[in-house]
């Protein structure tokens, strides 16, 4: 079978700020019961994803283009790049900053305990 993505555009993802993109590749469904999302995500400039907890599951990300700030868990700020993965723990919290003027893409993978 051969689709297209299903794009979503979010205004203040999990209390963020700024607008951003999401191409979910497969649906929560096609994961089978192991997750709840496999998706492309762009985070438009000046936007961010708000910093939330995974409780019975974990998400990392996988930097494809553009510059992050990822705050970790323990509420620390890095600078991210392509090849970057940001990766957290079953029950810890994650959130995303794109300060830049280009977008910021990434992988991400919201899979179960």
């Amino acid at each position: 079978m051969i689709r297209k993505t299903t794009v979503q555009n979010v205004q203040g993802l999990r209390g963020g700020s700024g607008e951003v993109e999401i191409r979910h590749i497969v649906s929560k469904e096609e994961l089978n019961g192991h997750g709840s999302m496999y998706a492309m995500v762009t985070v438009k400039p000046g936007g961010s994803i708000g910093y939330h907890q995974h409780v019975g599951n974990t998400e990392p990300y996988f930097i494809l283009q553009g510059k992050g700030i990822f705050i970790d868990n323990d509420g620390s700020r890095t600078e991210v790049g392509p090849g970057d993965v940001c990766c957290i723990e079953v029950g810890q919290s994650h959130g995303m900053e794109n300060a830049s003027d280009e977008d910021l893409v990434m992988m991400a993978l919201v899979y179960n305990e």
